[in-house]
């Protein structure tokens, strides 16, 4: 569809429609907007790209999230500096998802470039057996990556006396020095 574009055109309209949510009209009137804007806003949009790819992420340092919707939170702390990967889901036998209707396997090809992966699972059953299973996968394709958790325990501004057996657990196991 792109190919009645000159190649310009349709490399543009190609690396537009990578983005989450735009498809080929929205990349062709995104890329038409880039050709009729001033020399200077296309040449700072590239630049800006450039600039995040180079300073604000770091590509050794990987977050593995179950959906994409999960990025955002970890965003809203503004402590995050590394790349994402997004599993789309968790491991669920009863469900009927193992790994190989996750994207666990080009997580696996990534870990030559990775010195961490940050196992950002929700604290539920399947978000804990989902990231045993890549904590052990990850360790038997390159011992050396550096595989970590998120903490979990006792959310802030509640009340312990509220907290279940698990949570408390966890807090426990999850103290630090103060």
């Amino acid at each position: 569809m792109t190919n009645r574009f000159a190649e310009p055109m349709a490399r543009l309209i190609e690396e537009l429609r990578k983005l989450p949510g735009i498809g080929t009209k929205s990349a062709q009137r995104l890329a038409f907007h880039v050709l009729r804007s001033p020399a200077e806003d296309a040449e700072a949009l590239a630049v800006a790209i450039r600039e995040l790819k180079q300073h604000l992420r770091n590509q050794r340092l990987v977050c593995v999230v179950e959906e994409p919707t999960n990025i955002a939170t970890i965003e809203k702390t503004r402590s995050y500096g590394g790349v994402y990967h997004v599993l789309h889901g968790t491991l669920s036998p009863i469900g009927g998802v193992g790994p190989e209707q996750l994207r666990i396997a080009n997580l696996l090809t990534r870990l030559d470039e990775v010195d961490e992966v940050i196992l950002a699972t929700s604290p539920t059953t399947e978000g804990e057996a989902t990231a045993g299973y890549l904590a052990q996968e990850l360790r038997k394709i390159n011992s050396a990556v550096k595989v970590t958790r998120i903490a979990t325990g006792v959310p802030a501004g509640s009340d312990i006396e509220y907290a279940d057996e698990v949570t408390m657990t966890r807090a426990m196991e999850g103290r630090r020095e103060f």
